[in-house]
């Protein structure tokens, strides 16, 4: 025990003296509970080297308290890549981490060498001056139910015959697989719903193949050739468990402008939504895991790499609560479960162009503009985050306060109202962002 306690410390020690100087030339690092790499060297004699259930070696002091775990570099210094390093003159950086002061890692099918679009130097609720509100602020706030007595809407959903005995992991297979197609689902959860429907249908129409939900050999045959299982491994790393995170997030607008940042509120959360997934479904595939541990290796959807392309024309259904996305060839690109307007702040009707894209967008919160949020009765700033009304994007409609933008809650996606805008997932709302420009048309039909 006493060699390999010396040998494994000699090890870890000259990994992380490595890394000081060029983390590349080092193959394991000691990471701290907290996610920081350790800025000392262990003396043999004060802590001891063991294994965890893992087979990852870990150090403890004379207490039982864990003082490090050795990890992979490589999964705390993603790889570099040289593309982005590039800046794009006149465009600003979307994704610029202001609680770290450089740069953040860009979500999933960013690339640095992409404009979507022209990007105003001041967003909304991003430094702009509280003595006007600018005519595209963002209206967009939590999705609402519908209230009791209100007219019920009309909602169309499609009926798809589905047989009762289809295992959790087989209705994952198909709903990965409709994701990767660029049909979304909304959240993924191994679960038949009216979003899986709708993505049905729309995957029929965009292929003019049919799909039956119930064959599951042939959804794992399409899932094989659309990019291998529906389910992976991936392996927590410290900069997801360092986060930044923030305890929590109050109802109470004038709460979250005192907020840092709108950032998730765990590493639960965070993986969930990098991955397309239900929060309690990432729980259920890992039973008893701490995701808050560094080098943890856990089960995930792979949704595979963003849907590309360029839409010309997208139409919002506020009867199917979805969002089809066509190219200029007239064909479907995608489609996208979505909340649309409400009873009492109903969504546009006809037709409107986007004006702009903001990406990673902060929100300015006026009463005399948008809904009355709570006793607040004064202009606020809220800080843009995940978390944030809007989400992670906002595409400004030609109609002012109007907009297509992300949510705080994507499990709520196609199942509540809206405040008038279009709200899908935060991933959904990126990859669209990502495949058009300013002048699109969205026309809004009943």
């Amino acid at each position: 025990m006493m060699a390999l306690a010396a040998t494994s410390l000699a090890t870890a020690g000259a990994s992380w003296a490595q890394s000081v100087y060029d983390y590349r030339r080092s193959q394991t690092l000691l990471v701290s509970p907290e996610g920081d790499i350790l800025d000392y060297i262990p003396e043999q004699g004060d802590v001891v080297i063991s294994r965890d259930r893992m087979g990852r070696t870990v150090l403890f002091d004379r207490f039982g308290n864990l003082v490090a775990t050795e990890i992979p570099a490589e999964s705390y210094y993603p790889p570099a890549r040289e593309d982005q390093a590039r800046a794009l003159p006149g465009v600003v950086d979307p994704y610029s981490d202001p609680y770290r002061g450089g740069p953040a890692q860009q979500p999933r099918g960013w690339d640095d060498d992409v404009t979507t679009a022209s990007i105003p130097d001041a967003l909304p609720g991003d430094g702009q001056p509280l003595d006007g509100s600018p005519s595209d602020m963002p209206y967009g706030g939590p999705d609402v139910a519908p209230p009791s007595d209100a007219a019920p809407q009309r909602i169309v959903t499609p009926e798809i015959p589905v047989k009762s005995n289809l295992s959790r992991l087989e209705i994952t297979a198909l709903q990965v697989f409709l994701d990767r197609e660029g049909v979304s689902p909304g959240v993924i959860d191994g679960k038949m719903g009216q979003n899986v429907n709708k993505a049905i249908v729309a995957w029929e129409k965009m292929t003019g193949e049919t799909l039956d939900p119930n064959n599951a050999e042939d959804i794992l045959e399409r899932l094989r050739l659309s990019g291998g299982l529906a389910i992976t491994s991936y392996t927590i790393t410290a900069g997801d468990a360092a986060g930044p995170y923030v305890a929590a997030i109050p109802e109470d607008y004038s709460h979250k402008a005192q907020l840092p940042a709108m950032a998730y509120t765990s590493t639960v959360e965070m993986l969930a939504e990098k991955f397309h997934m239900d929060e309690g479904y990432l729980r259920e595939l890992n039973p008893g895991v701490d995701f808050t541990i560094p080098g943890t290796m856990i089960k995930v959807i792979d949704p595979g790499p963003a849907k590309t392309g360029s839409v010309a024309r997208i139409v919002a259904d506020k009867a199917l609560k979805q969002v089809f996305a066509y190219g200029a060839d007239g064909n479907l690109v995608a489609a996208y479960p979505a909340s649309i307007g409400s009873t009492d702040t109903p969504s546009p009707s006809g037709t409107v162009t986007i004006e702009r894209i903001a990406l990673n967008p902060g929100y300015t919160y006026n009463p005399k503009v948008n809904f009355q949020q709570g006793a607040n009765d004064k202009i606020l700033q809220i800080p843009p985050g995940p978390n944030g009304p809007v989400g992670t994007v906002w595409l400004a409609l030609s109609k002012p306060t109007y907009g297509i933008h992300g949510t705080p809650e994507p499990s709520k996606i196609g199942r509540t109202q809206s405040h008038g805008c279009i709200r899908l997932t935060n991933w959904d709302a990126t990859e669209l962002a990502k495949m058009v420009k300013a002048g699109v048309t969205v026309e809004f039909v009943d």
